[in-house]
């Protein structure tokens, strides 16, 4: 063998290296950002899971103050503390959005019963129970924009050449639906 051959077969074997080692790099490159995204996206969603917790902590107060003046209104507490009972056991986006659509319908006929005992209206205690439940629904919605953002740039992401044949097990990221009949307009009666 000449040395110029050899010289050729070191210059070929380089070359092949220097390509694997790219594409290995690559490769861990798209896997990282993967796994990093997955995580932004998990942790999008345990920030609506403690907002969600945070209005959890507020319903038993409302309810109880509630309860003070409109004693015959059981079946409205029933249906807020099963709806709130199942929003804490639920796991994935579906059950929860779900569960938190349900106990948003059984808070709206517990805030609705207000509306017949104006001394409950003006109690401070209420009424700052109210504030409180209406600022922790705004958080709600912003978390769950950011976490559909992020769940939307992960989906993205895994979907791209050349991640989609490097994903390896990612799957997509499930996004908050709007609730059912979000899109209608309210009834408004005087």
């Amino acid at each position: 063998m000449t040395k110029e051959t050899t010289n050729k077969k070191v210059i070929i074997i380089g070359v092949v290296v220097a390509v694997a080692a790219i594409v290995a790099a690559i490769g861990i490159g798209i896997h990282n950002t993967i796994i990093a995204k997955g995580e932004t996206v998990d942790s999008a969603y345990s920030t609506i899971e403690t907002t969600l917790q945070r209005r959890n902590d507020l319903i038993p107060n409302l309810v109880s103050t509630v309860k003070g003046y409109a004693t015959h209104e059981e079946q409205v507490f029933a249906d807020v503390t099963k709806a709130r009972e199942a929003l804490l056991g639920a796991k994935g986006v579906d059950a929860t959005s779900k569960a938190n659509s349900d106990l948003n319908n059984a808070l709206g006929r517990l805030l609705a019963i207000a509306e017949n005992y104006p001394d409950l209206k003006a109690s401070a205690n209420f009424l700052n129970l109210q504030d409180e439940l209406a600022g922790t629904e705004n958080r709600i919605n912003v978390a769950r924009q950011e976490y559909n953002d992020k769940a939307r740039e992960y989906n993205t992401y895994i979907k791209q050449f050349p991640q989609s044949l490097l994903k390896g097990g990612a799957t997509e990221k499930q996004y908050f639906e709007a609730e059912a009949g979000a899109t209608e307009v309210p009834k408004v009666e005087f």
